[in-house]
């Protein structure tokens, strides 16, 4: 049995919370949960970008019984004015008496201000309530405010012996249908979806999220050095935004008829392959907060290289390929030392269907965390 305690709200809250991942755009996912007397009389979450935020859809809910009563918030509340008014004022005005925050926000507008003003006005607050679930649940947020870079997740589904494809090419399906369906929910909640030229012209995809319900489409986006793209291509229909990442040095008047057709052209290096590092920065610049990269193993491999990958998920399906031309799911140089290849920590698995899904983080990015200095370029 689950104990009623401030654990107990505050996973209620972090329940509200994920609820909306995806549709927050470069904003938190946040939720609320107002308590008085022992009963839950308010509960909210941040639900889009320039709405109102969790705080005021549960003390909307709560009306009068926000007086006297404890709010749980699953980020610090705001104290400043942005796209709505400050949170912290509004808790102050109901009259709340005691708010318990899971985590302080990094955002440098508020970073401790919201505690502060709501202990100023007299209320206790309590601070670290289920931290770590919450600081991971904003994963992609704590990344992008703080850099304004994007979270890159990156996704492939391959072989026990890390095949993507038999030695002609085909791959469909490697893994079963529910881990299919998982990785167009992890399609609605990202902000983008990224691929390199050569899966677009071997498969042909969509890039668009497809479940039994609706979902949000992210942002297309093709790394194509030389814009080898179709211009029929299924990626650049009017499905959803798409972008190609290529190269100063690419076919202008390709550019034109791409652009013509509704599509973003990004020219990030100046030599004659993308500017990895740099694909990053302008993406972020443009309000890509999160990435879901689905590449082959080139682009795969170059990420990893340029230390611009924040988490892997790797689905593995019960099969063996074990062809010596079938195409891995990394394709890099790699390292000559054990000592100094790429570990992964915070690893979890979990079963979907058949298969199996690894969850980990890169253990070591000193020296990349911009994905600076050598990042490697991509064809």
């Amino acid at each position: 049995m689950e104990l009623l305690n401030d654990e107990f709200y505050m996973r209620l809250a972090l329940n509200l919370a994920g609820g909306a991942s995806g549709q927050t755009g470069v904003n938190p996912v946040v939720g609320c949960v107002v308590v008085n007397g022992g009963r839950i009389v308010g509960m909210g979450a941040h639900l889009k970008r320039g709405e109102g935020h969790a705080e005021v859809h549960a003390l909307n809910m709560a009306g009068q019984q926000a007086r006297g009563a404890t709010a749980y918030v699953t980020l610090e509340p705001c104290s400043h004015y942005g796209t709505t008014p400050p949170c912290c004022e509004r808790l102050i005005s109901e009259g709340v008496v005691r708010v318990v925050v899971a985590t302080t926000d990094p955002n440098p507008l508020v970073a401790g201000r919201g505690i502060g003003r709501l202990r100023e006005a007299g209320i206790e607050v309590e601070v670290g309530i289920l931290e770590r679930q919450s600081i991971e649940l904003n994963e992609t947020f704590n990344k992008y405010i703080a850099r304004k870079l994007p979270f890159v997740t990156l996704k492939t589904a391959m072989s026990l012996d890390g095949r993507i494809a038999t030695k002609t090419g085909h791959s469909r399906w490697i893994t079963g249908a529910e881990s299919r369906e998982a990785v167009h929910t992890l399609r609605h909640r990202h902000g983008a979806i990224m691929v390199g030229v050569g899966t677009v012209l071997a498969d042909d995809p969509e890039l668009t999220t497809r479940l039994n319900v609706p979902g949000l489409h992210p942002t297309r986006i093709v790394i194509d050095s030389k814009l080898r793209i179709s211009e029929t291509a299924r990626v650049l229909n009017s499905e959803a935004e798409s972008i190609v990442v290529t190269t100063e040095a690419a076919d202008e008047s390709k550019a034109d008829r791409l652009r013509k057709l509704g599509v973003e052209v990004l020219r990030c290096g100046a030599g004659s392959r993308v500017d990895l590092a740099e694909a990053m920065a302008r993406l972020g610049e443009r309000g890509i907060s999160s990435i879901l990269l689905e590449g082959g193993g080139v682009l795969n491999g170059a990420m990893l290289e340029a230390g611009l990958i924040d988490k892997l998920m790797l689905f593995y399906a019960p099969i063996i390929v074990g062809a010596e031309g079938a195409p891995s799911a990394f394709s890099f140089g790699g390292p000559e030392l054990m000592s100094d290849v790429m570990r992964l920590e915070r690893v979890t698995m979990q079963q979907i269907g058949e298969d199996w899904c690894l969850t980990g983080y890169p253990a070591d990015k000193s020296g990349s965390a911009d994905g600076a200095e050598a990042a490697p370029s991509l064809a």
